[in-house]
């Protein structure tokens, strides 16, 4: 049953979808009171309500600033420790590289040291590894490589925590190693000078949630401050304005989904604003490539330009998104800018053929399995397939059957790359460190939504028992109940572009700050078709006369956007998100439809 009387928001017990919709905010006194006490609208208050905001925090959940969420950066263990020896390196002219990892939180995180060393009058290499032919994470051939160029310091962002290997040879060759990373670690730390990670087992920042460059915008307050107490900037030398990079901090934290609440929520925040101003040459050029248009906001940054900064990884040229972020020429910035976005639709092609690959071998094994029910933790695996995309393909999957999922990529040798995507309240990261630590992994780790390994094939069948027996208890709980929640009922009158424009005042919304999402009661499809690869479009109709456009994206196929399409004249409550929506000088608002109940 679609609608069941009393049993769901709505009376929705049972969705197109299979979700039963509950409100976000059970006690309506807290808005009230919220939007009483800090004199807000109602609307606005229930959404923040929701969201855990009190009145006394209203003020700086709504104008975020970094004053009100920076810390010390030396409460990060081993922070004062890396920011003395990269003061020793500058100093010293020595040569420093930046080892960093190939998505966009290790391009930003490469780019922010890149500009800050250009902008304090010291050289910095960076090297970004292969990710076919090198894999994720530091590598002894790499690090020799750059020891041989005269390298004598290295840095490593977003990766290194678990490089315990490459980084003991890194030693043994009189090679230092800081790394600066935020992926979950063991108990025994690699052998570096510095091992910056709040997520180290011994740190009691309370900075856990910071994406790689968040931590690496931290080092570098860090080092301001040390290289101050040297003398560096006596004389001639000027202080580094770091706000002016907060645009490529603010992009990398988006689009590592990390939580965008306090710190986080301020770096991007601030960093979008910064962003607006089209002073980096390559995000404005990107910017332009993506026809992205009115100001940033999180879906410009996730949506727009990270698969973008993304894709030259994707296709062997890891270089490409750390380069277009640190240019000074705008020649540049727009060839590279370019190249990109070729790359990109590149990359969407070859998604497309390994999703269809992947979707048929999970149907195949569940056709054989009891009421063609996914087992805790699925896995799709396939010879020839790229690892540039498994991530993305992983995260379709995990979408589609609402399983943790990894997608791995077998080479001609028999190694498997994989990439793995979580669902709330299942720790993936968590499950793959045991899985390393039990020896079924040549390499592996990651945080709770999100994790990466490499595993011989002959061995997949006993990492996904390992990994089903491991995280079985908590998929079960987490799909107890399929829920969708919402943040209230709109009438087709009611969503105006105003109320988006109030709405957005509670942004930037992302992971851990969920975007408002709400119900449109009894309407009819008026007119609906199908645009795009797989979308769905549709007019909707209330009863007070009313009407809303809306869009179901990578829907047709599904029983959501089938009854869309099938729809007309029948009376649906529909879910979704408030959507600008301007053309030729017209500002209005659609409805990203999420899910439906047919009446």
């Amino acid at each position: 049953m679609e609608y069941e009387p009393d049993s769901g928001f709505l009376g929705v017990g049972r969705s197109l979808t299979s979700r039963r919709w509950i409100p976000r905010l059970e006690n309506d006194r807290l808005a009230l009171q919220l939007a009483q006490q800090a004199d807000v609208p109602e609307l606005l208050a229930r959404v923040l309500a929701a969201r855990g905001v009190t009145a006394e925090a209203c003020e700086q959940h709504l104008n975020p600033t970094l004053r009100s969420f920076l810390p010390d950066p030396s409460t990060v263990e081993d922070m004062d420790k890396a920011a003395e020896r990269i003061t020793k390196a500058i100093v010293d002219e020595e040569q420093v590289a930046v080892f960093g990892d190939y998505d966009v939180d290790g391009a930003t995180s490469s780019a922010l040291l890149k500009l800050y060393f250009e902008a304090i009058g010291a050289p910095l290499r960076i090297y970004i590894p292969d990710r076919i032919k090198e894999g994720y994470g530091p590598n002894a051939p790499a690090f020799l490589k750059l020891k041989d160029l005269g390298v004598s310091l290295i840095i490593t962002v977003d990766c290194g925590t678990m490089a315990h290997k490459p980084l003991g040879i890194a030693k043994e060759r009189g090679l230092d190693v800081v790394v600066v990373d935020h992926h979950q670690a063991e108990p025994l730390l690699p052998p570096a000078v510095a091992v910056v990670n709040p997520n180290r087992l011994d740190d009691t920042s309370g900075l856990g949630q910071l994406a790689a460059v968040g931590v690496t915008f931290l080092l570098l307050i860090a080092l301001n401050r040390t290289l101050r107490s040297a003398g560096w900037f006596e004389g001639d030398r000027e202080e580094p304005n770091l706000l002016d990079m907060l645009d490529i901090a603010a992009l990398g934290t988006v689009c590592d989904v990390v939580p965008l609440t306090g710190l986080n929520r301020a770096i991007v925040t601030q960093g979008l604003k910064v962003m607006g101003s089209r002073k980096n040459k390559g995000l404005a050029a990107l910017g332009d490539v993506a026809k992205m248009q009115g100001a940033p906001g999180t879906y410009h940054a996730g949506f727009l330009l990270g698969p973008r900064v993304n894709a030259g990884g994707r296709v062997g040229r890891a270089d490409l998104g750390a380069r277009l972020l640190t240019t000074h020429d705008g020649a540049e910035a727009h060839e590279i800018a370019i190249a990109l976005d070729t790359y990109n639709r590149e990359r969407q092609a070859i998604e497309a053929m390994v999703l269809e690959q992947a979707i048929e071998q999970v149907d195949a094994t569940l056709a054989h399995t009891r009421a063609n029910q996914p087992p805790p933790l699925i896995i799709a695996s396939g010879a020839g397939w790229h690892p540039g995309v498994i991530g993305i393909v992983a995260s379709r999957i995990k979408d589609k059957y609402d399983r943790p999922t990894f997608v791995v990529a077998i080479d001609s040798k028999g190694e498997g790359k994989g990439s793995g995507r979580s669902v709330p309240g299942v720790d993936l990261g968590r499950a793959v460190t045991a899985a390393l630590e039990a020896g079924l992994l040549v390499n592996g780790g990651g945080h709770a939504m999100a994790a990466g390994l490499t595993v011989r094939e002959g061995k997949l069948e006993e990492l996904h028992e390992f990994l089903n027996s491991r995280i079985a208890a908590d998929v079960m709980a987490a799909g107890e109940e399929r829920q969708l929640k919402l943040d209230g009922a709109l009438t087709t009158d009611a969503a105006s572009r105003e109320m988006f424009e109030m709405l957005e005042k509670a942004g930037p919304y992302g992971a851990g700050n969920p975007e408002p999402r709400f119900a449109v009661p009894r309407v009819r499809i008026v007119r609906a078709d199908r645009v795009g690869q797989n979308h769905v479009r549709c007019i909707l109709a209330g009863d007070e006369g009313g009407r809303l456009k809306g869009i179901a994206f990578r829907a047709a196929d599904s029983e959501l956007g089938e009854s869309l399409l099938n729809g007309g004249g029948a009376v649906f409550h529909v879910a979704g998100r408030l959507r600008a929506d301007d053309w030729q000088g017209r500002r209005g608002v659609q409805l990203q439809i999420d899910d439906a109940a047919r009446l």
